[in-house]
């Protein structure tokens, strides 16, 4: 995704949206760390750096981006969990680390909703249906048709278990009721390789992901999960084509939301600001993440392999 697209997205969640009168506040008097539970050079971590680099304008002070990676996110995640609620030491991560680590860990160092305080949404990245360039299906409805008669040797692609295009599959999957045999990665990027070339057949991963690919016609894009249609992919239906595998649902409508996180019980400064950023979005982000938890709970045919913490 362009840089100007991110820049976009952080104004959509409402950041910049922060009055001015903040600088006035007691808080920050000194740099920020924001941890990025994950590698540097991925989605989550490039949305955190455009996102920090808008609050390090509107604060006054420095936000450092620090990424800890391992376990999921859960290392990093339990970091700022377990800070001190000063403000100092925030969370940017996305809803794996929140909602699927749940369902994924026999146990967890931390509990997401009693140990993190949501400060603001960071941004949000539909998710894309796409699949290897010759498959021989141009619509969902072809796609669907296809995967019902070819289960035994159609296979998709992931980015790893637990990653959003895991959960994107096997939603998918369940929907259509299909059981097709996954194939998981050590990241998106091997997954995406192997993809263009032709080893797999499809997957359902973020826009920013796969746009790339798209754009250079190595893959071709069959639905995507928002209620209108990407600027970026004006000509991919929605929601995957409308279709209604169980009556009164769509196929998949699920979004990858990225967000901003405090410890428990964080200051009044750290208040303050949230409120500035527009909290309603606090309360939506925790809304999405239950949805999301349930929307795994529909899947539980496909039950995800539990992994030590």
């Amino acid at each position: 995704m362009k840089r100007r697209d991110l820049l976009a997205a952080v104004g959509a969640a409402g950041l910049a949206g922060v009055a001015p009168a903040a600088r006035a506040q007691a808080y920050p008097t000194k740099p920020i760390t924001v941890i990025v539970p994950f590698a540097a050079g991925g989605p989550t971590d490039a949305l955190a750096r455009v996102v920090c680099q808008k609050m390090s304008e509107i604060l006054g002070q420095q936000l450092v981006v620090e990424n800890i990676g391992g376990a999921g996110g859960t290392i990093g995640v339990n970091k700022v969990a377990k800070a001190a609620n000063d403000g100092y030491t925030l969370l940017f991560t996305h809803m794996g680390t929140l909602a699927v680590n749940i369902a994924l860990y026999k146990s967890l160092p931390y509990d997401s909703q009693k140990d993190l305080e949501p400060i603001g949404l960071g941004g949000t990245n539909p998710m894309v249906l796409v699949a290897k360039k010759d498959l021989p299906v141009k619509t969902f409805a072809e796609f669907q048709d296809y995967v019902k008669a070819n289960q035994k040797k159609v296979q998709y692609g992931m980015a790893g278990i637990g990653a959003a295009s895991h959960l994107g599959g096997l939603m998918l999957n369940s929907m259509m009721k299909v059981d097709v045999l996954e194939i998981p990665y050590k990241g998106t990027g091997p997954a995406l390789n192997d993809l263009v070339s032709g080893q797999f057949d499809y997957m359902v991963d973020q826009a920013v992901n796969v746009l790339p690919q798209i754009k250079s016609g190595n893959i071709k894009a069959l639905g995507v999960s928002t209620t209108k249609r990407l600027p970026q992919l004006p000509d991919v239906p929605t929601r995957l084509a409308s279709n209604t595998l169980v009556a009164g649902e769509p196929v998949i409508s699920t979004i990858a939301a990225l967000a901003i996180f405090g410890a428990k019980k964080t200051t009044t400064a750290i208040g303050t600001i949230a409120r500035r950023m527009r909290s309603p979005h606090s309360c939506r982000l925790m809304r999405f993440i239950e949805n999301f938890r349930n929307s795994l709970a529909r899947c539980r045919r496909h039950s995800l392999p539990r992994q030590s913490s």
